[in-house]
């Protein structure tokens, strides 16, 4: 497993042209706002605020990089969905996620998080499916599965597994930031990936 040793924020980009060209392995983190992104991140690193949690969706406007262990970058995409900003702002923020993800030869996985109480909605699917097309690495993280009982959250790995059905090597996770459940997983993840 990764252990965490330091974790440093780097820099927020606006566009490609700024991301820090050190050549180290990325690792990031994408989902609906208010998905629980930051609070994921934050219990990763066992810190409180190095990725900043708000009740107002949509905070995280730019991509943002922490530097982990001066070996690799979580990167903390920003958050799709009904974030109350314009539609130009909104397709700003996509054409900077795709080119991120489909320029970026340091990507090793892409860690998509759906929201255990609600589940998959359309823009989960269609970011499934774009990564599916450029051949990415994803894997699948259900958040604050601590408000949900068992029989839900196996309901919910159901729906993952028809989603990714015939797909090999997308990994699920169950995450909590209250119970720390699913911490241990995804950082094995991250530790095979980078031992690949």
């Amino acid at each position: 497993m990764l252990k965490i040793k330091n974790a440093v924020f780097i820099k927020s980009i606006g566009k490609m042209a700024d991301r820090p060209r050190t050549g180290l392995p990325e690792f990031a983190f994408a989902g609906r706002s208010n998905v629980g992104k930051s609070s994921l991140i934050n219990t990763l690193l066992s810190r409180k605020s190095i990725a900043h949690v708000s009740k107002s969706p949509g905070k995280t406007r730019s991509i943002n990089y922490i530097l982990v262990n001066d070996i690799l970058y979580f990167v903390d995409l920003p958050g799709y969905g009904f974030a109350k900003v314009s539609q130009a702002e909104k397709k700003r923020w996509q054409v900077l996620i795709e080119k991120y993800l489909v320029t970026n030869e340091q990507l090793k996985i892409v860690y998509i998080l759906i929201d255990s109480k609600v589940g998959f909605k359309e823009s989960d699917l269609q970011l499934i499916k774009f990564l599916h097309h450029h051949q990415l690495n994803y894997e699948l993280i259900l958040t604050k599965t601590d408000k949900i009982g068992i029989q839900m959250q196996k309901q919910r790995v159901n729906d993952v597994l028809r989603v990714v059905q015939g797909k090999e090597g997308q990994g699920i996770h169950l995450f909590s930031a209250k119970s720390r459940s699913g911490v241990a997983g995804i950082l094995n993840s991250i530790h095979d990936s980078l031992k690949s």
